[in-house]
């Protein structure tokens, strides 16, 4: 089955949302310049209280190593989530630190980029339009992607079945298609995940 990723968690209502909907992972944004970010003080308060059986997902845009390791090493986050300029160099000094998986986003704006996220030594990769555009970008170059994946990019619950019928992504990861005026909403999280789940259910 199709794995969740919803991202941007900043508050403590949106983990106990998430608690109650039990997606695979989470995500919390360490990059300064989003409306999504989160400190590492308020992410690992946050953490706290995150049900064990979901996963933290850490973003980060050319974030120095040894803050991501510490983040790591103090079970802050449990997967790394690579969304700037980091290249192959990046990613294996990064692996010298942590066995954690590596997520690196890729903007898929032609054939060629498809063909950068197949070479890429990341654990995943993540295909996006664009760094929380909320956009989606064209599904039909991503025909030729050999390797499991992360679908973002203007995800929403009237799009979810059809993501994954036409291309059956190992995970879809939504964010601002839960919100309400920039802000998680825990109907529109729901009816995601139920999207996803059809056989299971949630109390919205």
């Amino acid at each position: 089955m199709t794995k969740v990723k919803i991202c941007g968690l900043s508050r403590k209502c949106d983990i106990e949302a998430a608690n109650a909907l039990m997606p695979d992972y989470i995500g919390f944004v360490f990059f300064r310049k989003s409306k999504r970010y989160v400190s590492f003080e308020q992410a690992k308060e946050l953490k706290s209280i995150l049900n064990t059986g979901i996963q933290a997902v850490g973003v980060f845009v050319d974030e120095p190593i040894e803050r991501i390791v510490k983040l790591l090493d103090n079970s802050i986050i449990d997967i790394v989530q690579l969304h700037g300029n980091e290249d192959e160099d990046y990613i294996k000094e990064l692996h010298r630190f942590t066995d954690k998986p590596i997520i690196k986003a890729f903007c898929i704006n032609s054939e060629n980029d498809v063909i950068k996220a197949n070479k890429s030594i990341a654990d995943y990769v993540l295909l996006d339009a664009g760094m929380g555009s909320g956009n989606v970008f064209d599904w039909t170059l991503i025909n030729k992607i050999n390797r499991p994946y992360f679908l973002a990019g203007g995800l929403s619950v009237q799009n979810a079945e059809k993501a994954i019928e036409l291309l059956n992504p190992y995970a879809l990861d939504v964010s601002s298609g839960v919100e309400i005026n920039g802000l998680k909403d825990k109907g529109k999280m729901a009816a995601f995940v139920n999207a996803i789940r059809k056989d299971e259910k949630y109390d919205e």
